[in-house]
């Protein structure tokens, strides 16, 4: 986002009221939460928002108050939570969630470990939503990754003991387009393949085209490839179109029979450890 945040009278493609309709509707079609950068930038996307500071502090004013009125659905704020210990009611209760949350690690028996990367920190809840059960481990690479990251995930990588492959999604711009060599070049995966947002896709799609930064050190590189130094944002394109282009690369390395034979396998163990346990 560029400019400065004011307080100026709405003056765009559409009244306030008619785009905190359209907001509602955007956060309700999707299955999981949002984040207010996400919604904004869907709504940038749809023509209804300038790509300013001003109309992104607008949107975050104006929907709080739309919420406090009961009028809008709630959206994520990944910056906060409240940190509390977990507690219990009784001793039977804690079995029974412990047998609740007993899972085999559901990757087992296949033939790679698949992770599944992504620029932005708020589509990880909804990769998490549509991939969880799968066991899929996610990784959120927003912006340039720290040593301390690369060596964590190439431990894990080493201990799964088969090839590996990294599902990535993220910007188009200078930086977007070059997180994924970073990491690659850095991390030991067999193969990395870019699933969006690419060229292509941002004309299928209609997303529009943002002024990219110039002083991005990769920005005259990105020219160089490109023709012209834009920036379209990941978080424009619709959910389902996003999940589908993860489903479709998933559908060539993940074996379902494998993964039902799991499953299958988890819920017996299930069944025996409520016998053990007696509740």
């Amino acid at each position: 986002m560029t400019g400065k945040r004011t307080n100026r009278p709405r003056t765009g493609p559409g009244s306030w009221t008619d785009i905190i309709i359209k907001a509602a509707e955007i956060v309700e079609s999707y299955e999981t939460g949002v984040t207010l950068r996400q919604l904004f930038y869907r709504l940038v996307s749809a023509g209804l928002l300038h790509n300013t500071q001003s109309e992104y502090g607008q949107l975050s004013s104006r929907t709080a108050e739309a919420r406090r009125e009961g009028n809008f659905p709630a959206l994520i704020d990944r910056t906060r939570d409240i940190h509390k210990r977990p507690t219990w009611d009784s001793p039977e209760e804690i079995l029974g969630a412990a047998v609740n949350s007993y899972r085999r690690d559901r990757t087992e028996g296949q033939e790679l470990t698949i992770y599944l990367g992504v620029e932005k920190a708020g589509i990880v809840e909804q990769l998490m939503a549509w991939y969880g059960d799968y066991g899929l481990p996610i990784l959120a690479l927003g912006g340039y990754s720290s040593q301390t990251y690369v060596d964590e995930v190439t431990t894990h990588n080493r201990e799964q003991g088969r090839p590996s492959i990294l599902i990535y999604a993220g910007d188009f711009d200078p930086s977007g387009m070059d997180i994924d060599r970073d990491f690659e070049q850095r991390g030991e995966f067999n193969k990395v393949e870019r699933i969006a947002l690419t060229p292509e896709q941002i004309e299928e799609f209609d997303l529009p085209p943002m002024p990219g930064k110039a002083s991005d050190s990769r920005a005259r590189g990105f020219i160089k490839k490109y023709g012209q130094l834009v920036q379209v944002e990941l978080d424009a394109l619709p959910p389902d179109t996003l999940r589908g282009l993860y489903q479709d690369a998933i559908d060539q390395y993940f074996d379902l029979s494998t993964f039902k034979a799991v499953l299958a396998r988890e819920a017996t163990e299930k069944v025996r450890l409520v016998e053990m346990i007696g509740i």
